[in-house]
């Protein structure tokens, strides 16, 4: 009989790959965990159960194949592996590094629902994609035709690159409008490098490139171009910008010197560890050497600050959440990480306003209990009056969350219709907005959310655009 490749957790214990001593990364913006090794990334991935119901497939946003690429690369047949992973996520390496799998895939595997800790699937997803770049399996886009449809697409981010990737790959004529200088939105300029390294982006960029995707960056809708004449040059437009606008602090002294956006805050560390000049950076507006420095905030955006500081050289580094660690939004495992390298949270505690004449000083900071649940079922923080005090800072990074900007007044643009909140108003399920060939995917919809949903909101309108055109040429034929 032959042996059971799978089925393992039993006998084999759950093992990350080796993460580097927090006194050696802290001084560098390399990542911090290693990769598996042949052996390991079998071992880890044969400890899967393989059950019949795979709540860590059904708890993906893009509903990845993971028992089937766990079962092929704990049999060696990774190249096979690769091509199921891919078949589903456009980017599997990245999301490897870079999902919260302890509240996907990875919280809801049945082993550790039972006791024997999670499969590692987050690690062996990065394993399968990086060792197929090694190899030279990932290979430029190839359409089998060309179509003479053209689809625009204003952002260059996650759903943006998504939904290129799928249209491109059909043939189709794509077109990318973006801001900045590089591709990548968030990835490139929001996510540090010692949670993404860059020329992990890089490549997938160029990938699209070299499969006929154009590129125009540095060009702002609105300024440069605008968007009525994006929609006269393609049959189809995709709104995939993101959420941009900082939310901002109340108070005394909330526009002192030394108050600063964690977007802008992180964009000049990346661009300095892509070796650009930053003046910002050079002139310590957002350089964080020598300084006390508090972060306002407990999503993951405040973590990516907290750690980014610890390796600017801060003399000191303060999260501050009105919540405690329980109900903190961002990933547990990134605020160890964070406390791992020299980050101290301090929970139930609150900015009402800053000391400081011109510069900021200090954080004058309430105290907080959590009181009864709010509309959402989390708690409330209530104010313990009498507790107040001052943190001393020398910079305040402000990473409260972003909210969209106001498109319609931006590009021009009323009749796009958009919620109360901001966001666009379109179909979940095509991304089909109000306007006629007018699409919007990701955070401009959603919210501000993860890149694994921006990715499938991005695959979806694609393969929703394709089907109707299909559509569309039939009818035409008849």
């Amino acid at each position: 009989m032959a042996k059971q490749p799978m089925l393992k957790f039993v006998t084999v214990d759950r093992d990350m790959p080796e993460k580097r001593d927090a006194g050696v990364r802290k001084d560098d913006f390399n990542e911090i965990y290693a990769e598996f090794a042949k052996a390991k990334a079998e071992e880890q991935a044969s400890r899967c159960s393989q059950c019949g119901v795979p709540y860590c497939q059904s708890h993906c946003p893009l509903h990845n194949n993971i028992p089937d690429w766990l079962r092929l690369t704990a049999t060696g047949r990774l190249k096979e592996a690769y091509a199921v992973s891919q078949a589903t996520n456009t980017f599997p390496e990245i999301c490897g590094r870079i999902c919260p799998q302890d509240r996907l895939c990875e919280g809801n595997c049945v082993i550790e629902q039972s006791g024997h800790g999670t499969v590692t699937i987050g690690s062996v997803e990065k394993y399968i994609t990086d060792t197929a770049w090694e190899q030279g399996w990932v290979e430029a886009l190839a359409p089998s035709e060309e179509r003479s449809e053209s689809v625009g697409i204003i952002g260059a981010g996650p759903g943006g690159l998504a939904a290129a990737d799928r249209l491109r790959r059909a043939g189709f004529q794509v077109t990318i409008y973006d801001r900045y200088d590089r591709a990548g939105g968030l990835l490139t300029y929001g996510i540090p490098g010692f949670k993404l390294e860059k020329d992990v982006v890089m490549r997938r960029n160029q990938l699209l490139e070299d499969g006929g995707v154009t590129f125009k960056l540095n060009c702002n809708v609105g300024e440069d171009i605008s968007f009525q004449d994006i929609r006269d040059a393609h049959e189809a437009v995709i709104i995939a910008t993101g959420v941009y606008k900082s939310r901002d602090l109340q108070g005394p002294g909330a526009g002192a010197e030394g108050i600063v956006k964690a977007i802008d805050y992180l964009t000049a560390s990346n661009r300095l560890n892509f070796g650009d000049t930053v003046p910002e950076i050079e002139s310590g507006e957002l350089n964080a050497e020598g300084k006390k420095v508090v972060v306002i905030g407990g999503g993951d955006t405040a973590m990516d600050c907290v750690r980014t500081a610890i390796r600017q050289g801060a003399e000191s580094v303060k999260c501050l959440y009105r919540r405690d660690k329980a109900n903190m939004p961002g990933s547990q495992r990134e605020t160890q990480n964070a406390e791992e390298e020299g980050v101290e949270f301090v929970w139930l505690s609150a900015p009402k306003g800053f000391t400081g004449t011109d510069k900021v000083e200090g954080v004058m900071v309430q105290k907080m209990r959590l009181g009864q649940p709010d509309a959402s079922g989390r708690q409330s923080p209530e104010v313990i009056e009498g507790a107040d005090y001052v943190e001393e800072a020398d910079l305040v990074i402000k990473a409260l969350g972003f909210e969209p900007e106001d498109l319609p007044t931006l590009w021009d643009q009323p009749e796009l219709e958009v919620t109360r909140w901001g966001t666009v108003k379109a179909q979940f399920t095509t991304g089909a907005t109000d306007l006629d060939g007018v699409y919007a995917v990701g955070d401009i919809v959603r919210g501000a959310s993860l890149v694994v949903w921006a990715i499938k909101d991005g695959r979806d309108c694609a393969d929703a655009i394709i089907e109707k055109f299909a559509a569309q040429a039939a009818v035409a034929a008849e």
